[in-house]
């Protein structure tokens, strides 16, 4: 997967999340299991890499919201995140 079908997805699945008015410190598996098993299905990702894409999507919502108002996706090597 390329770095612009990766953020693609994180950005997806944020979009999702935020649309569902989950919380960004959710930690039920039941309720993540609804991005777990969209990333599956839609992308025939293996559940290990379904579930690292929704923690990088809650990771960029997180990081999203900080007061500095930067774009994590566009300039997520600042932060450390791995986001391209």
């Amino acid at each position: 997967m390329t770095d612009a079908e990766h953020n693609k997805r994180i950005k997806e699945i944020s979009e999702m999340i935020i649309s569902d008015n989950l919380s960004l410190d959710e930690q039920d598996q039941d309720k993540l299991e609804k991005y777990h098993n969209f990333l599956i299905q839609n992308y025939n990702l293996d559940h290990e890499s379904a579930v690292e894409l929704v923690n990088e999507a809650f990771l960029y919502l997180k990081l999203k919201e900080s007061p500095d108002d930067v774009d994590p996706l566009t300039k997520g090597d600042q932060f450390g995140a791995g986001f391209s």
